[in-house]
């Protein structure tokens, strides 16, 4: 869609703002062409809003909005080219010879050619803006604001009919036992429904509201549709009116009654009583409007609110406690409500008709409103084609009504900023139920520049996109994934960082970033996805079973200002695409920013790799039999992301790896020994550097405490590695490292660390015995401190009381320690701590009743575990101190006799019933699969 217009003409005005980019400008003597480039924009760009707005109901205005956004693209590709430009001068200055500048005279980056060349180009884009504005005026497009964007105001209603409600018995009875539950403070308890679009929140708050037995306990009861706008005086005088007409009350509300007079009105009215007030629709995300709306809601003891969102974060600003996301439907229950929208009531239901409709719900998700539409569209039509059509369609390409399910998923994406429209865009090139990994995405996002960071913001691009990706997590774009369900290749970090995470998109919410990113996205190898090739910009290859010939078929038909290509797929998945024509995308996508070519299997990496200069991302992940790269590979000076994990035969790194200065994050696997000077402790842009199962390698020459942007390093699965690189004192901005699978390392005594690290995780160390004093240098900054498979560790530094930020603290698998250090009780920023260690869970101190969550894993086989409760022994690791355990998790070892937990132990259930009672426990995880549906039911978290 067109809308990804005003994230384009953004991008161009922050360029074209920057002061990087002015002076730049100033250099090659064109500040009057980017004075008049801007001033072109800037009154293009006031009118935007107004054009994006109407062209759905104009032709014209969609083709005039689609020729604006080739022509910004353009004008971002002529911009990169300076910036290029401006790199490879750098470069040249700092390690280039007389000689190649000589040659170089006499070349197309003679400075004289280049300033003619590129002056041409820029006046092209401003003659080509200029006719676009006077197009613009054919249209009387008016001038407006973002914040004056028209509002679509949704209605809603309390009543529904019991008949309506299908699969929601359990999620409504737990929250009417949340409404019953009294209020210990006093306060007026708000209870969160949060789910996407068409999950039915309304519904459900409807089917509580109107359910007797609320009505007996709460009056008033008062229903209000809260929508966009979050008006404090509008919402009060709403609940007012119905408070006052639910209570019978004759009250004459002035529409010009000052919000003290409504404030008035309002306790009065509320004064004494136990009402229940239902918010339907919220989206506002300022505390302080919510404040003032709670501050006028008071009311008899064990009042209540409930509030419906789309949004984790309007939930957490509105509420403290727990929020109730609602899940989609089961299959069952998606067809029996299909079935009713689809046939007439009474009708006889043609059995093929039906098995369509088992087949057509399965692309809902659960999600009533989809499975609601799809039903209304094949209302009384008995022709099996049309089911089938609707079967083997997407969702987005269906012609619907302005109360169906895409036109509600897209008030969701309406109502985003304008820096995430674009980055929600971006992940509709990967397939449904793919699995995406933060790190990861947001290295994609930055290649293609769709992170803003303020010319003044001392923010790293990283932490940016870590908020957008948070952002539309809160907002129920994303779902977050079990971490142990990950496709990606993890590695020690990933177990621990709290910022990562990994998650999906709903397939209901994936149609829709098909259909916002249809014009400028391209899927090749899906019939139901985008095939533009003329206008793509981001191509994704889908089917990797495409021969040769039919992807360069496919190449040939996009036009040469291509700025993604990837390949995507998962773990365990290789590509299947034979002799992938890396030729053509080297020759004519000069201006590709992002290449993923993981799990390829070609073997030579062309040299002309060295002519992509606006490359930012380069993917070539397990690629087993590549064993060198071309040295041109290391002309590419703008590349900020190389990813290299996987390459099993790669030999050795490029000699000219230094000349890369623009490199953020370098992930390596390679058999080198070691690494020589000038080469990888010259990239001074390096954020993150991760050695991942590179066995030949001993240790580094001077050069990494060079490395003073780094914010990441690991260590990982590096075999022959004898000490850790010196230098790493000045590492001053280093906050995570991590050390596993190293056999050979000794961490010295003696040697300097950083002093800023806030993640250590250190795992599978046989050489550790002790740690050393230097790891004390971030006692004041460290968070998590994870320590496992450490079998020759005997004692835990006696420093670690002293850390005075740690937030948590894992010890696993850790056998010979047998104490805890004095003074842990100092550890007051402490939140959870994880250990399978008896020991060291019998010796924690309890001093006073502090929030920290304790998980505690027991580790045996149930054949141990039962064995020892058939004949009355207890077991040693759960007889003490549970009174202060959190969480359970009881993870056995997959055994033979693994039934044994329930024929030969029959009390196990009041085993579990007497953990249960613990009364700080609040979760028991327990992993067996043979585990009876009572079992399940007692440890259930709701149960808890």
């Amino acid at each position: 869609m067109t809308e990804l217009v005003s994230s384009v003409a953004e991008k161009v005005i922050e360029k074209l703002g920057s002061i990087a980019y002015q002076e730049i400008c100033l250099a090659w003597g064109i500040e009057s062409d980017l004075k008049n480039l801007k001033l072109t924009m800037s009154a293009i760009q006031a009118k935007l809003l107004d054009a994006e707005e109407r062209q759905a109901k104009e032709r014209g205005l969609s083709l005039w909005l689609g020729e604006l956004k080739d022509v910004l693209y353009d004008a971002v590709d002529v911009m990169d080219e300076f910036e290029c430009e401006a790199l490879r001068k750098q470069v040249v200055k700092t390690y280039g010879s007389t000689g190649k500048k000589v040659r170089r005279f006499f070349s197309c980056s003679n400075p004289l050619a280049f300033r003619f060349k590129m002056g041409h180009r820029m006046k092209g884009i401003r003659e080509r803006l200029e006719g676009i504005k006077k197009v613009s005026d054919q249209f009387n497009l008016q001038e407006r604001e973002l914040d004056d964007k028209h509002i679509v105001v949704r209605e809603t209603h309390s009543f529904v009919t019991g008949s309506d409600v299908i699969g929601r018995d359990k999620d409504k009875q737990e929250i009417i036992h949340l409404l019953m539950q009294p209020d210990d403070d006093g306060n007026v308890s708000v209870i969160p429904i949060v789910g996407i679009g068409g999950m039915g929140k309304t519904t459900l708050a409807q089917s509580v509201y109107n359910d007797e037995m609320v009505k007996r306990n709460f009056s008033p009861r008062v229903w209000v549709c809260v929508s966009v706008d979050f008006d404090v005086k509008k919402l009060a005088k709403e609940i007012l009116k119905s408070a006052a007409r639910e209570n019978s009350e004759k009250m004459h509300i002035d529409e010009n009654m000052s919000l003290d007079e409504v404030q008035a009105s309002l306790r009065n009215v509320l004064k004494g009583k136990k009402f229940l007030i239902v918010l339907d629709d919220v989206w506002n995300e300022k505390r302080n409007k919510w404040n003032d709306l709670k501050t006028l809601l008071t009311g008899a003891k064990g009042s209540k609110i409930i509030v419906t969102t789309r949004s984790k974060k309007v939930a957490s600003v509105m509420a403290f406690g727990p929020i109730h996301e609602l899940k989609g439907l089961s299959k069952d229950d998606c067809l029996r409500l299909f079935l009713r929208c689809a046939f007439k009531e009474g009708e006889d239901r043609d059995p093929k008709l039906v098995e369509f409709g088992d087949q057509i719900v399965k692309k809902c998700g659960g999600v009533p409103l989809a499975v609601k539409t799809l039903g209304s569209i094949l209302y009384s039509k008995t022709d099996e084609l049309e089911w089938i059509s609707v079967r083997d369609n997407e969702i987005w390409k269906l012609e619907q009504e302005e109360n169906d399910i895409l036109p509600a998923l897209r008030l969701s994406y309406n109502e985003l900023p304008l820096y995430l429209k674009h980055c929600f865009a971006y992940c509709s090139l990967y397939p449904k139920d793919y699995e995406y990994d933060s790190v990861e995405l947001i290295q994609c996002w930055m290649a293609n520049g769709l992170l803003q960071k303020p010319d003044k913001s001392t923010r790293e691009l990283e932490d940016i996109g870590q908020q957008y990706a948070k952002e539309l997590l809160a907002r129920s774009f994303f779902q977050e994934a079990p971490a142990w369900s990950s496709s990606y290749e993890t590695h020690s970090l990933q177990d621990n960082d709290p910022n990562y995470f990994v998650f999906k998109i709903h397939d209901l919410l994936h149609d829709l970033s098909l259909y916002v990113a249809q014009n400028d996205f391209c899927l090749i190898g899906n019939s139901n996805n985008t095939n533009n090739y003329d206008k793509a910009r981001y191509v994704s290859i889908l089917d990797h079973n495409l021969g040769s010939n039919e992807v360069t078929t496919m190449l040939h038909k996009l036009k040469d200002t291509v700025w993604t290509i990837i390949l995507p797929s998962e773990f365990g998945h290789s590509i299947n695409i034979k002799e992938f024509p890396l030729e053509i995308c080297m020759s004519r996508f000069k201006y590709m920013r992002l290449l993923d070519l993981r799990r390829s299997t070609f073997e030579v990496l062309p040299s002309s790799i060295g002519t992509l200069k606006h490359l930012r991302y380069l993917d070539l992940r397990w690629n087993e039999h590549i064993k060198k790269f071309p040295n041109s590979i290391c002309e590419l000076q703008n590349l900020e992301t190389l990813m290299l994990d996987g390459c099993k035969e790669l030999e050795e790194l490029p000699r000219d790896i230094r000349k890369m200065i623009s490199l953020r994050y370098l992930l390596i696997l390679t058999k080198q020994m070691c690494f020589p000077h000038n080469g990888i402790g010259c990239l001074r842009s390096l954020r993150t550097l991760i050695f991942h199962n590179c066995p030949k390698l001993e240790y580094f020459l001077d050069g990494i405490q060079h490395l003073t942007a780094l914010r990441r390093l690991s260590f990982e699965r590096c075999e022959s590695l004898i000490s850790l690189p010196s230098g790493m004192k000045d590492l001053n901005m280093l906050e995570i490292l991590v050390i596993s699978d190293c056999k050979k390392l000794t961490l010295m005594e003696g040697e300097d660390y950083p002093t800023s690290l806030r993640l250590l995780s250190i795992n599978k160390l046989p050489q550790l015995v002790a740690f050393p004093q230097g790891l004390k240098r971030s006692a004041s900054t460290l968070q998590l401190l994870s320590i496992a498979h450490c079998h020759n560790l005997e004692a835990l530094p006696e420093w670690l009381p002293d850390l005075s930020s740690l937030q948590i603290l894992k010890i696993l698998r850790c056998t010979k320690l047998s104490s805890l250090p004095e003074g842990m009780h100092r550890l007051t920023a402490l939140k959870e701590v994880s250990t399978d260690n008896n020991y060291l869970r019998q010796s924690w101190p309890i001093t006073k009743p502090r929030p920290i969550f304790i998980k505690f894993t027991y580790r045996a086989t149930a054949y141990q575990f039962s064995n020892n409760m058939q004949h009355g022994k207890s077991q040693p690791s759960l007889k003490c101190g549970m009174s202060m355990v959190n969480e359970l998790s009881l993870n056995w070892h997959p055994s033979p006799l693994a039934s044994a937990w329930s024929n030969q132990v029959p009390n196990h259930g009041n085993v579990l019933d007497k953990w249960m009672r613990s009364p700080v426990m609040e979760c028991i995880e327990v992993l067996c699969s043979c585990m009876t549906e009572d079992d399940k039911n007692r440890t259930s978290p709701n149960r808890v």
